[in-house]
């Protein structure tokens, strides 16, 4: 499945691996990895950002005053002469991220999604919060998307298209793929995202906290959002897939579109975002006779795109140790959340302070 001429096993440290293995690594050098991963697509120079016609520097913006930001792959913040020895490879950055970063000594972070002021930031300007714990940072996204196969992969399938801005639109990704030889049924692709994704481990564990809490209505995101069959059952035969990201833009029109351009489509399978049973996408299918699948969600893609692109970089900086930054979100109703003394604490503090008829 691999486009690119990198071992997936884990390197010598002491092995002469490429021009990038230096005496010390610098923020500069992961930034030429990155370049070179991404196949020249990372920019770089003071205010090049400002005068470039990058197609993957791109403004995001859903027209809500002050929260459009522009994704500039390659170094967004830090020193590039700093040196790295631990590097961090994140999917969204987060103030939980940064804290355990800084507590392990971790001197940079790649993150495939794009950051911004205070949003990636614990609400502080990035500058004040990196500074502090002296952590660079770099982004990627649309200079990541495309370069290798393994989504369509793990989802059961070939790609022999791929499309990374599907109907004019950046970042509408679409894959249209042939299923692998052992992929005979919609039924075998869930079960294949089982095995690859460790859902059962994702369900032992939430189990183990559950007992270990005393408290059985604690959710978990992997286990909540499981692969799921909305249209077909497990033995529907799969041939001809149609691969989206709804949360992309991707429209009934561009389904329509696709099977104008593809008619031997059979599957769509929903990756990363996911539509609900009742979407418009789903009722479309639906008429025309398309099994849909709701596969891998955005917390998986840390293991998905993060974790190949680790790998890649442990390659090239054999003498950097790289760690996979990987959230667990849970959600508990809030009569149970902590333990007692923590909940009678913010009992006491909202009924004291922030309830105004009790002030």
């Amino acid at each position: 499945m691999s486009q690119k001429n990198v071992s997936l096993v884990a390197p010598d440290k002491d092995k002469q691996v490429d021009d990038l293995e230096i005496k010390e690594t610098r923020v500069i050098d992961v930034l030429e990895a990155l370049d070179r991963i991404t196949g020249g697509r990372v920019i770089k120079g003071t205010g090049y950002v400002a005068r470039c016609s990058s197609p993957f520097v791109v403004t995001k913006s859903s027209n809500i005053p002050g929260k459009a930001v522009t994704e500039t792959p390659g170094l967004v913040f830090g020193n590039p002469e700093a040196p790295v020895k631990r590097l961090g490879v994140s999917m969204t950055l987060t103030e939980s991220q940064l804290e355990l970063a800084c507590a392990l000594r971790i001197d940079a972070v790649v993150c495939h999604h794009p950051i911004a002021d205070a949003a990636n930031s614990g609400g502080v300007p990035l500058k004040t919060y990196l500074s502090l714990y002296g952590i660079s940072v770099f982004e990627l996204h649309e200079a990541f998307h495309g370069l290798h196969p393994g989504l369509a992969f793990i989802h059961g399938h070939k790609v022999f298209r791929v499309d990374i801005a599907y109907g004019g639109v950046p970042g509408n990704i679409m894959n249209v793929g042939r299923a692998l030889p052992e992929v005979k049924t919609a039924g075998d692709i869930i079960r294949r995202l089982y095995e690859f994704s460790g859902i059962q481990d994702e369900m032992s564990i939430l189990d183990a906290e559950r007992k270990v809490r005393g408290i059985d209505c604690i959710e978990e995101t992997n286990v909540c959002t499981r692969p799921q069959i909305l249209n077909g059952s497990e033995s529907s035969p799969v041939n001809t897939i149609l691969h989206i990201y709804p949360h992309t833009g991707f429209t009934v029109a561009h389904l329509e579109q696709a099977l104008r351009e593809h008619p031997d489509i059979d599957t769509v399978i929903a990756s990363i975002s996911r539509v609900k049973p009742d979407h418009p996408l789903v009722a479309a299918a639906k008429e025309k006779g398309l099994t849909f699948i709701c596969g891998n969600t955005h917390a998986m893609e840390i293991f998905e795109n993060g974790m190949p692109l680790a790998f890649a970089l442990q390659a090239l900086l054999p003498r950097v140790d790289v760690f996979l930054l990987r959230e667990r979100v849970t959600a508990t109703p809030v009569m149970e959340a902590g333990n007692p003394r923590i909940r009678e604490y913010a009992r006491t503090i909202a009924e004291n302070y922030l309830i105004p008829e009790r002030r």
